[in-house]
């Protein structure tokens, strides 16, 4: 079997995320992890808090917090709300971590060996009423290219262009709000990507027909309209320090590295972290899947579009430039924008659905469901509480878990607490097992192409199969006349549930538990194939069982006007 490294973009360490932030990059990273592990492949799924740059420093300011307090309480209640997701990370880790300053230094030194990096006089904003630089997202103004008015001094959000600060228009601090800014000259480090422009892109053409046209045409544009040298340090109390062995003087005025040359340098370091975390007699290499490992490891990126540019050029051209063999993606899966009543999610105005709010609401399975069926892959998706619980009511608690309990209750009233015997598999059965043959390969095809809601549906047809199957055969009306009928067709139902549970964990993990956990047997498959899935017959006549609680309560009226009256049913409210 393959091992598979997964990465999905770091989560800012400036608040807790938003559901954009949820299915755009660390949502379809874990189903697709679980889906491989199922299938007996070795994963290591990373991902850590992006901890450095300017809007860590103005949360904590905001906070009256030092930057390090307020980053370190973040991470934990950042990887609570992930956990009570269900988010099965190998490893969350930190950029801040002693590991991740390693790594980056060690990058930077090769890149200056290699003739990478150069020192520059560059001029830059200075606010005599902060008395200081004031560098990327310090600086707040208009786009130039678009017109946003909310830009900031890294990248507009609105068009995703990548800015430098003197590029805005009607500029101002993020600090004060003064507009009485200077432009004065200081020194920094340079990545001269010019350099590297043309082995970046024979990278991206080597690769590049395998992802998805949105990753692959962001990062052709960047290629076309020509990569240029790129300022990597910034004057920030809070970073990875440049190393005083190679620069002393940068490193003396405090200079630290830009946030987007350390954070994707992340995933190293939160991989040596989950490498170095390793108990008594645990053996882990963190450099077998980073390090001359092209051949033996399929690196798989998760992110949202405004991303790729990063992901797609600047790191690989970081990795190139080493000249070392570090491992380089090989498939960049990239999303569109969740949005709320057509309007942009958005941390800093908080406007949307917040992760913690989501589980404050409804369970974990009901987010996890709607997200990936609703996935914005080839456009953007628009979040609505009426799609919702439209979602929610169809799906999750009609079409499963409404089977589930009918079949369930039915038979522990007719034949008890144990899977009745009746009939052999007739015509119908035949059928029915084709069918769900068909649909489990739909599924395996639509996640191993990672594509989510393609696979979505093909999970829900094989769970509207089984309510079609119950219909067909009734067997409310077959006890009447043929009892071993009836039971047949329970037998086949409840083998149903086992599949449901098997093949629904990627993305429902907690209800695929539940589901398991119906059936006194000692269930160690981890997948069902299609071939091993028309049998039907995993659960045999005799097999104890329970009757779980309500898988999924409806949505009713009255919540969803509650829920349009506590967060608005538009952008405006």
């Amino acid at each position: 079997m393959a091992r598979h490294l997964i990465t999905s973009a770091l989560p800012y360490i400036n608040g807790i995320k938003h559901l954009g932030n949820m299915v755009g990059s660390m949502l379809p990273a874990d189903v697709y992890s679980r889906y491989l592990r199922q299938r007996g492949h070795e994963v290591l799924y990373i991902c850590a808090t992006d901890e450095h740059g300017t809007p860590a420093e103005l949360a904590a300011k905001a906070a009256g917090l030092p930057v390090a307090e307020f980053c370190a309480q973040q991470h934990e209640a950042q990887k609570a709300i992930y956990d009570g997701f269900g988010l099965a990370f190998d490893y969350f880790g930190r950029t801040s971590s002693a590991q991740n300053v390693e790594v980056t230094q060690h990058f930077a030194r090769r890149l200056h060996e290699n003739g990478f990096i150069e020192e520059r006089t560059t001029r830059q904003v200075y606010s005599p009423a902060d008395g200081r630089f004031l560098p990327d997202r310090y600086i707040v103004g208009t786009c130039p290219y678009c017109g946003y008015e909310a830009a900031r001094g890294d990248q507009c959000e609105n068009c995703t262009r990548v800015l430098d600060p003197t590029d805005l228009v009607s500029a101002r601090s993020a600090v004060s709000g003064s507009t009485d800014l200077e432009v004065r000259e200081t020194k920094h480090l340079f990545l001269l990507q010019t350099k590297l422009e043309n082995e970046v892109a024979a990278f991206v053409d080597a690769h590049g027909e395998q992802w998805p046209t949105l990753a692959s045409s962001i990062a052709r544009k960047w290629l076309t309209e020509g990569l240029h040298d790129r300022a990597i340090t910034r004057d920030l109390e809070w970073g990875v320090p440049v190393p005083a062995d190679v620069w002393p003087d940068l490193a003396a005025e405090g200079k630290v590295f830009y946030v987007w040359f350390d954070a994707p340098i992340g995933y190293i370091g939160a991989t040596k972290e989950w490498a170095d975390a390793a108990g008594p007699g645990e053996a882990r290499d963190w450099r077998s899947w980073w390090y001359g490992a092209d051949d033996s490891v399929r690196y798989t990126e998760f992110m949202a579009k405004d991303n790729v540019p990063f992901h797609t050029v600047m790191f690989p051209a970081t990795q190139i430039g080493t000249r070392e063999p570090w491992k380089r993606v090989d498939y960049v899966k990239a999303f569109n924008w969740l949005t709320y009543y057509g309007g942009k999610f958005s941390t800093s105005q908080q406007r949307g659905i917040f992760a913690d709010t989501a589980l404050d609401l409804l369970p974990a399975d009901y987010w996890r469901y709607f997200l990936m069926a609703g996935a914005p892959e080839s456009d953007d998706s628009s979040f609505s509480w009426e799609l919702f619980s439209s979602v929610v009511n169809k799906d999750l608690a009609d079409t499963l878990g409404n089977f589930v309990n009918r079949v369930l209750t039915f038979s522990r009233k007719r034949f008890g607490d144990a899977v009745p015997a009746g009939n052999a598999a007739g015509d119908a059965e035949r059928r029915l097992g084709d069918e769900v043959a068909r649909l489990v390969a739909e599924y395996e095809e639509h996640l191993d192409g990672l594509q989510f809601r393609k696979a979505a549906f093909a999970l829900r047809a094989l769970w509207s199969a089984g309510n079609s199957y119950l219909e067909e055969k009734a067997p409310w009306r077959e006890i009447k006349t043929d009892e071993d009928a009836a039971a047949l067709t329970l037998r086949t139902a409840m083998n149903l549930i086992r599949l449901y549970a098997v093949l629904s964990e990627p993305i429902i993990p907690s209800s695929a538990r539940t589901l398991r956990a119906v059936f006194a047997l000692d269930d160690t498959a981890q997948w069902v194939s299609p071939e091993e899935a028309r049998a039907l017959d995993a659960v045999p006549a005799g097999t104890a069982f329970t009757v779980p609680p309500v898988l999924f309560a409806k949505i009713t009226e009255e919540d969803l006007d509650g829920y349009r009256a506590r967060f608005g049913g538009d952008t405006d409210s």
